[in-house]
């Protein structure tokens, strides 16, 4: 009775509220409960409980949906809907979300990782860790065309891992560089996380594409030197198959052949996109097209791979939009409760200097990443930090043509480190879906053990983009100025 006392001295009745939805949101997770599920039930629950005990909410609720003796105002009751999901059906933005899905699944099943596999095998094979660097390079090519995270993961692990094991590498570094390789797939546009922040931001999604194209090359090229400097250091952790073997024209006629039709693809998504020839809507429908035809012309393409495909494509849009739906749900009920202006004022008294608190933000979400998965974390909160950061005031450098520089600044930064959720436990996805795929005598703790190298190169990329700002400003500048 004490504690509860103490409690309610230190905290008011609606941050008591939030601090319950928040907590019981983490509870009915770690009961199992799927996300959407959990989202709408908790904010049912405290709606409930505001509409009995609480007047202050009660009166707002009700200039919503009044209820009376004679029953609801089915007028109010159309207008929540509408604010629940009304901006979803209506933002074209989202329609390029079925469509980027759409692309990157069926690419995978056109046959042309493998091609790029088999071929960059002869050039790469026999050099110390030379299939790592085969892993890395298709899976950055793979990355800025498919977005898919689970799709290339999964491909790659295929694909890379039983040679791996054959050649006798390290079972630690060989599943660290599949699930790493994958995964930047979820930065590198054309990617369906910077979609959802395009929308939860109300922000310019080609100003996403091009500011994030820099940073996920960067962490592209900070795997790759990790692996050429670990090769050095541990020779027996990556053994050569045997004498060097001489690369010959035809060996590159190949790998050129297998990297151009995939490179014209990203040609036509990303180039129309930063050319201004299409908006990233129309491209997302270029970019199936282009995907489609791929699978088409290597002979990959029959009713079952397109019914697949598409049941697919179907499957993950409607997750993401039913997290959509549940999030603006549970939003809704927060803000009746004060929750933005809570969280806001928590987060901003932390520290003085502004780019301390985004610091401070970026960690909470580093830290999510280790029980969410990125579209909660994305969903529920950005909209939450969005008024924190444009209130900052940063002087970040927008070249006199990015709108909102500070905001394209921090959804990137935010990108890279939710890149961490996809390989920290317990809820790395990437882990185990690579898990999934891993022949006899590999484990989740050479997984866990392997990852731990790439999670400190993500924060190294982290902390050059959070200090060199313009890595994700200029481009757009650029694209803005001619």
């Amino acid at each position: 009775m004490f504690i509860l006392e103490l409690i309610g001295h230190i905290l008011t009745l609606n941050e008591l509220a939030v601090l319950g939805i928040f907590l019981g949101f983490v509870f009915l997770l770690f009961r199992g409960v799927p996300v959407a599920y959990a989202l709408v039930g908790i904010s049912l629950i405290f709606a409930l409980i505001a509409e009995i005990f609480l007047d202050p909410f009660r009166a707002n609720f009700r200039d919503i949906i009044e209820f009376d003796r004679t029953g609801i105002d089915y007028q109010k009751l159309r207008a929540l809907a509408g604010r629940l999901f009304g901006n979803i059906v209506k933002n074209p933005v989202l329609v390029a979300l079925p469509m980027f899905i759409f692309m990157g699944l069926m690419l995978d099943q056109s046959g042309v990782a493998q091609r790029m596999m088999q071929s960059m095998q002869k050039i790469f094979g026999s050099l110390r860790g030379g299939l790592s660097l085969t892993v890395l390079l298709i899976g950055i090519i793979l990355a800025a065309s498919t977005g898919v995270v689970g799709a290339s993961v999964t491909l790659l692990g295929v694909m890379a891992l039983p040679a791996m094991m054959a050649q006798n590498y390290n079972k630690s570094i060989a599943t660290g560089t599949i699930a790493s390789a994958g995964t930047l797939g979820i930065l590198i546009p054309p990617s369906i996380m910077l979609v959802i922040m395009s929308d939860q931001l109300a922000i310019s999604l080609g100003d996403l594409f091009m500011g994030a194209l820099f940073p996920g090359l960067l962490l592209g090229a900070l795997y790759i030197i990790f692996i050429i400097v670990y090769g050095l250091l541990r020779p027996s952790a990556m053994p050569t198959p045997g004498r060097a073997e001489d690369v010959g024209w035809d060996a590159v006629r190949e790998v050129l052949l297998a990297v151009i039709p995939p490179l014209m693809l990203i040609l036509v998504v990303l180039g129309s996109i930063f050319a201004g020839f299409a908006t990233p809507t129309e491209a997302s429908g270029l970019g199936a097209l282009g995907a489609t035809l791929l699978a088409i012309m290597n002979g990959k393409l029959d009713i079952k791979v397109l019914k697949e495909v598409s049941r697919s494509t179907m499957v993950t849009t409607g997750y993401i939009v039913g997290i959509f739906l549940a999030a603006n749900f549970f939003a809704f009920v927060l803000r009746r409760y004060g929750g933005d202006e809570i969280v806001e004022n928590l987060v901003l008294s932390a520290f003085d200097s502004p780019y301390m608190t985004v610091l401070f933000i970026l960690f909470i979400v580093f830290l999510l990443g280790f029980l969410l998965d990125w579209i909660e974390i994305t969903i529920i909160i950005m909209p939450l930090m969005l008024p924190i950061i444009v209130g900052l005031d940063l002087d970040i450098p927008g070249f006199g043509q990015v709108r909102d520089p500070s905001v394209v600044w921090f959804a990137i930064l935010v990108a890279v480190t939710l890149q961490t959720s996809f390989l920290t436990p317990p809820v790395g996805f990437s882990l185990f879906y690579l898990k999934g795929v891993c022949p006899p005598g590999v484990s989740l703790k050479h997984i866990y053990r392997g990852i731990i190298p790439f999670v400190i190169l993500q924060v190294i990329g982290l902390m050059i983009v959070f200090f060199n700002p313009e890595l994700t400003t200029w481009l757009p500048s650029v694209a803005y100025g001619n």
